[in-house]
């Protein structure tokens, strides 16, 4: 009984927390406020627009979100689509010759003509699929060197498929046992309150008659009502966490029925020839896919219809958002990024936001290409760093501004790549959230990433968190400027957000290995992004970039007696 006690409470106060973000403990809009006006450490972006850029012109730029896909007639977002002027919506033909039939908002690379791809594998779930067979009977004395290589890698990959396999296992097992326990326990509970209300009140005056299930029962509401007493009575609070276990056990089972599953392979769908990296045509124009949901709340963050009285404000006003589909409910392909880089490019898109990553790159060679294909036509990229509480310094994350093949006295990585790492709502030292990637080297600057309100499919809203969300936060600000200022470049923009960014001073908690230190010791910047700081130091900086008359106007003048001239 002690341990089954011990189990649940240790549940229970994973439930409370989850309990806790999903209401509105914080302003909807924090990651969009600013430390000393509003008390919270947000991007100071509505400072910004009241301060600087009110009546100001700008340049109306795509954003291209490479995603799960994007709700294109989300009541926040239809206004802000891009559309393919040059294509004719539904007619099956390839109006603009680009390669794409009726890509009207964008192209889904995981898709093809007889569906959608939903559930993939992780990368190493497919390395290991593909060694397996050559190497499953294989005795290890009998190879050469070369071979021996790559049989190790094998029973790695091996090893590391099978344990997190019998962790998901385990996981799910758990999930299944506590949810009966509780719900168990809150049958108990509704009949000893009978049509009381759910309040602490009427939950501490129970007589507990020496039942230990009601004891427990109590104990556990008690816990539940401290962090959240919204909930009206035990029928609500059942609901509301038969979801949640529902969640849960739909993760667990995806990740054991596909994600860590050699046998499973839904390329299929897509029907292209999977092993030529370098073919580009394949796909359709499905840009939501079968779950939107990820994608639809990125999307949102960046450019949800500003001061529009519903919803949510984006941090970008003068934006169009491309939706290019190329990541499932697993790992991400090379092959379908480098393509949905390459798409987004040759479509207009100034930023590429890529709130994904995996732990391998069987071919990152095609994604770099593609990097550099950006790099030579002025596009900005913004990665995610990742939600393992890792050092990306010493963890590979993909993908990344690293160039795999070296050249001598060049360049070997991105001008154009912004990494993103994730803060929480919190002071100094809990400034950093506990699952955000970090590194001296590799991890640029911070962004909000935690209890972050945005759109989901449906027409609908929900807090979400991760250095998913701190991407896009920052790849909206880099659109602010890329629109109010539009001849500055890629890099320079990202000069701009790493130089602008506010530098914490005080030491912060590093992920992980809860530890304090410099943020200047786990980012390149020390800093976490800023609209305000990140405006007022673009418009003292030249542009480098070459503009069409079309796209020109005076911003000195638009700017004077707000901030100093440019020079």
């Amino acid at each position: 009984m002690r341990f089954l006690v011990f189990t649940l409470l240790l549940f229970i106060n994973l439930l409370c927390n989850q309990i806790l973000s999903g209401q509105d403990a914080l302003p909807r809009n924090w990651h969009l406020l600013d430390k000393s006006q509003d008390g919270l450490q947000g991007t100071s972006t509505e400072k910004a627009y009241k301060e600087l850029l009110t009546g100001k012109k700008a340049k109306t730029i795509v954003v291209a979100i490479l995603d799960s896909g994007v709700e294109p007639d989300h009541d926040d977002l239809k206004d802000v689509m891009w559309t393919n002027s040059k294509e004719i919506a539904g007619n099956g033909i390839d109006d603009d010759k680009n390669g794409y039939i009726d890509d009207i908002h964008g192209w889904n690379f995981i898709g093809g003509k007889n569906g959608n791809v939903a559930y993939d594998t992780y990368e190493s779930t497919r390395l290991y699929a593909q060694l397996r067979y050559k190497y499953e009977q294989a005795d290890r004395s009998k190879l050469t060197n070369k071979q021996k290589k790559e049989y190790d890698q094998f029973i790695k990959l091996k090893t590391d498929t099978e344990s997190r396999q019998k962790s998901a296992q385990t996981n799910l097992d758990y999930i299944q046992h506590t949810e009966k326990l509780i719900l168990s326990l809150l049958d108990t509970l509704s009949r000893a309150l009978g049509d009381q209300a759910l309040t602490m009140e009427n939950v501490n005056n129970i007589d507990e008659k020496d039942s230990k299930s009601l004891s427990m029962s109590i104990a556990m509401t008690k816990q539940i009502l401290a962090e959240n007493s919204n909930f009206k009575n035990v029928a609500e609070l059942k609901s509301f966490l038969v979801n949640d276990f529902e969640s849960g056990k739909t993760h667990y089972n995806n990740e054991l029925n596909y994600a860590f599953n050699p046998e499973y392979n839904p390329r299929t769908i897509v029907g292209d020839n999977y092993s030529d990296v370098n073919e580009r045509f394949y796909g359709n124009n499905d840009v939501e896919g079968p779950d939107a949901s990820h994608g639809t709340h990125v999307a949102g963050l960046v450019a949800a219809k500003r001061d529009n009285g519903i919803g949510i404000n984006g941090v970008a006003d003068h934006v169009r958002i491309m939706s290019v589909r190329c990541v499932p409910d697993g790992d991400e392909r090379d092959k379908d990024v480098a393509n949905a880089i390459r798409y987004a490019v040759d479509n207009g898109a100034s930023i590429i936001n890529m709130s994904f990553g995996k732990g391998h790159s069987p071919n990152k060679e095609a994604v770099d290409a593609a990097v550099k294909y950006a790099q030579e036509h002025d596009v900005l990229l913004v990665h995610a760093s990742g939600n393992s509480a890792e050092n990306n310094d010493k963890v590979a994350n993909y993908p990344n501004k690293y160039f795999k093949k070296k050249k001598f006295l060049a360049c070997n990585k991105a001008s154009n790549w912004l990494e993103v790492g994730a803060l929480s709502f919190e002071d100094s030292p809990k400034s950093i959230a506990g699952f955000s990637n970090y590194g001296k080297k590799s991890v640029d600057l911070f962004s909000p990433g935690v209890q972050i309100y945005s759109t989901v499919p449906d027409n609908k809203y929900k807090n979400e968190q991760g250095t998913s969300m701190a991407s896009p936060i920052a790849a909206g600000v880099a659109a602010l400027i890329r629109s109010y200022f539009p001849d500055l470049t890629a890099k320079q923009v990202r000069e701009i957000l790493i130089k602008s960014s506010i530098k914490e001073t005080n030491k912060v908690t590093v992920p992980g290995i809860k530890t304090d230190a410099k943020l200047s010791d786990i980012s390149v910047s020390g800093g976490m992004i800023n609209s305000y700081e990140a405006v007022k130091l673009a418009s003292k900086t030249k542009g480098k970039k070459k503009l069409k008359n079309s796209e020109r106007y005076d911003p000195d003048t638009n700017f004077q007696n707000q901030v100093q001239p440019r020079t």
